[in-house]
């Protein structure tokens, strides 16, 4: 399919829209819409929280008339009936001539189900212009979808050489206040926070967003991402911080007669017990995201220390590292970043850096698990 200029240029309005909602549709994907009528965009829009208009909607909303229009979507426009009405039914009636589509929606609901019907009421229908740019959007929707695992970011905090805290386990602050705002905007980005036991005995955290609005650049209101605390043996105290913070907070542990008895006090705290499998004493990490998944958690961030986060990657379950390096060092006796069982150096795992950036005096590191190495 050959894509005029102008294609391409209203398909990148339309994923600059869907941006906008990347912190506040979750469950549901981030999408934008523009309508071109006679080479003038006559309405646009993305989606809006769960339950609100999709992009389409909002589109045809701001525009006076559509007849005859090209809609630029990012997503294939939904088919079925959820909280809001089909999309492809919008469009129809509204008489769109032609739509052009970044990718296809996984959502076995939907799965080439809209285009088809587009097609089917005499509608031109392309499909695949900015493609990569708008997976990677929705990078989480995607995988939970295609997969049934949610999109795991690992971040780190760490010196120099490479150390997340001293060996007491003291470890606030090794970043600057910059760096610990922009990992604001990774939890608010993210539907759920996990962290370990160790970190949460040791840091009492409230694994809260604590940042606005008008920081991220949104309108419609942020949620608080799903607390998760993977506690094997259930040491967690009802006294905790987070269980007076908004928002939910799930404790991922392990199936016995202690635990469910320790379950009670954390359960009248207000927290969610969910018991898992048990993989080499330890919660089973790939069903605990499994269970995130069902959730309707597209992407979760592990906040955590050496044991949990290297679990994860060692397991095969990290597709995204974000780093931040501060520029100290905490010397030999200070915890590594990960704990691994890397025996030799053709054992080690690849990384391809996609982003470096300064954040304040830090430097921010984004990786991804190099498939080509």
């Amino acid at each position: 399919m050959a894509y005029s200029v102008d294609d391409r240029e209203y398909m990148s309005r339309a994923l600059e829209l869907a941006a906008k909602g990347r912190f506040t549709t979750s469950p549901n994907p981030s999408v934008g819409c523009v309508l071109v009528v006679d080479g003038a965009i006559v309405g646009e829009g993305h989606t809006r929280p769960a339950g609100g208009n999709h992009a389409e909607v909002e589109a045809l909303n701001a525009a006076a008339s559509a007849k005859g229009a090209t809609a630029y979507v990012t997503l294939e426009p939904c088919s079925h009936s959820g909280k809001t009405g089909p999309c492809v039914e919008v469009l129809i009636d509204a008489g769109i001539s032609r739509v052009v589509i970044a990718c296809e929606d996984p959502n076995p609901k939907v799965a080439g189900e809209g285009i088809k019907l587009l097609q089917d009421a005499g509608i031109e229908v392309a499909c695949g212009l900015y493609e990569d740019q708008a997976r990677e959007l929705n990078k989480g929707f995607i995988k939970r979808h295609e997969q049934g695992l949610p999109w795991v970011v690992v971040k780190m905090a760490a010196s120099l050489d490479g150390r997340t805290a001293m060996a007491s386990g003291q470890s606030q602050w090794i970043t600057t206040p910059a760096s610990r705002k922009d990992v604001q905007r990774l939890r608010a980005a993210n539907c759920a926070i996990i962290t370990g036991i160790g970190t949460q005995l040791m840091d009492d955290p409230s694994l809260t967003v604590r940042i606005t609005n008008d920081d991220l650049g949104v309108t419609d209101s942020l949620r608080q991402p799903l607390r998760v605390v993977v506690d094997s043996k259930l040491q967690m105290s009802p006294e905790a911080r987070m269980f007076a913070q908004p928002g939910d907070t799930l404790i991922a542990t392990m199936d016995g007669p202690e635990q469910r008895e320790r379950a009670l006090p954390l359960e009248a705290a207000g927290a969610a017990v969910v018991f898992l499998p048990a993989r080499d004493g330890h919660v089973d990490l790939h069903e605990l995201l499994l269970e995130l998944a069902r959730r309707e958690c597209n992407s979760v961030m592990v906040e955590a220390g050496a044991g949990l986060a290297g679990g994860f990657v060692a397991e095969g379950l990290l597709d995204e590292l974000v780093c931040y390096w501060a520029p100290k060092l905490f010397g030999s006796d200070a915890r590594p970043m990960f704990e691994l069982p890397i025996q030799t150096i053709d054992a080690h795992l690849a990384l391809a850096v996609k982003d470096m950036r300064q954040i304040g005096e830090d430097i921010r590191i984004t990786l991804r698990p190099d498939k080509d190495y």
